[in-house]
């Protein structure tokens, strides 16, 4: 017994040993296989279906499901990308002798100011509003401008983690559901909270797909549309960053707008103003509360608190890739809890938590 005991320690020690060490020397490939197997799990249905009509030729629909992502997917995005980057320098540019004017001469806000509703009660506070705007511009130039320093490394890493994650998805459809098998066999729960962690996963990432990433997408077309037709520069890269924020909830692409609507308002722009309110107000505003119920509907079964800082969250930490990641970990953290509710519900009290003097409501487990 003692001997049983001991081999199958060691060999358990020996099994976290060796994956940690495995896990450890591709560490800088776990970000493109992950992302491969999220994409092949999402176009898994469409390659099924040209296997189907290929009559059976895995290997054939599968080179074909890769070329359509580098098609409809990678080749768009590489344009955008390049768009918005060379906009974004062309800001830059543009910006550095505005900014050189506030350093050099930070009074010259106060012709601004002096637009401002109620001048006469921010003249008091008019020497602290210059030094923090002169701050705050100083501080946004030397982001953009460390930012687009690096954009040369990040466009390497990009391509070669691309190239790494085509080449990984190709063996994943043609033999994911092998490995899924693999992955459930050695992974110590009952089927049942196994189909659980799956249907999580599957549900959240297609909702994250479907609602982060096109409501993104088209919250950031209508309201660069709208920048061009303000006449603001560099609408393509406006865009683009709007369609980020779009994630963030209640405010989401008014943390862009909103200031350059009152930028324009402070320089007599009213017709730029009208478009911004009524296209990135009004009509992009309103997409999250129409577009996303029919969309996502019910996959995420998550509050917006969980959604928001699984996002911010996993931004913070994967980068760009972080809209996607977060909020699926955030579902996995969230039905992992509920798993061991469920698991260890007899050994857990019940709980109940007094709201209003002489009201109780339970809480599980009863």
């Amino acid at each position: 017994m003692n001997k049983d005991i001991i081999s199958k320690a060691t060999l358990f020690c020996l099994v976290l040993f060796i994956s940690g060490l495995f896990l450890t020397m591709i560490h800088g490939f776990l970000m493109a296989i992950f992302m491969a197997g999220l994409f092949s799990a999402t176009v898994m249905p469409i390659h099924h279906a040209l296997t189907d009509k290929l009559g059976g030729k895995e290997t054939f629909s599968s080179i074909l499901t890769i070329l359509g992502i580098i098609l409809l997917v990678l080749t768009p995005l590489s344009i955008l990308i390049t768009l918005v980057v060379t906009q974004a320098i062309t800001i830059g540019q543009s910006v550095t002798p505005w900014v050189q004017s506030f350093i050099q001469e930070p009074s010259a806000i106060s012709v601004y100011l002096e637009k401002i509703p109620f001048y006469d009660q921010v003249l008091p506070y008019r020497d602290i509003i210059i030094q923090k705007a002169g701050e705050l511009v100083g501080t946004i130039s030397s982001f953009l401008i460390n930012s687009l320093s690096s954009f040369t490394k990040l466009t390497i890493d990009a391509v070669f983690s691309s190239i790494i994650m085509l080449y990984v998805m190709f063996y994943f459809l043609n033999m994911g559901d092998i490995l899924l098998q693999k992955i459930l066999y050695f992974l110590p729960l009952d089927d049942e909270n196994e189909q659980r962690l799956l249907d999580r996963f599957t549900s959240v990432t297609r909702a994250t797909l479907k609602g982060t990433l096109i409501i993104g997408i088209m919250q950031g077309s209508i309201c660069g549309v709208a920048f061009a037709i303000a006449g603001i520069e560099g609408p393509v890269f406006w865009g683009s960053l709007m369609a980020v924020m779009s994630i963030v909830p209640a405010f989401g692409t008014a943390i862009i707008w909103g200031p350059a609507l009152i930028i324009l308002a402070l320089l007599g722009d009213l017709s730029g103003v009208l478009i911004l309110a009524v296209l990135c107000g009004a009509v992009a505003g309103n997409l999250d509360n129409i577009v996303r119920p029919r969309l996502v509907g019910k996959d995420t079964e998550m509050h917006d608190l969980f959604v928001l800082f699984g996002t911010l969250g996993g931004i913070s930490m994967f980068g760009l890739l972080g809209i996607i990641i977060g909020p699926i970990v955030a579902a996995l953290f969230i039905t992992v809890w509920e798993i061991y509710g469920d698991t260890f519900r007899e050994y857990l009290p019940g709980v109940k938590v007094v709201f209003k003097k002489g009201k109780e409501k339970p809480h599980l487990p009863e």
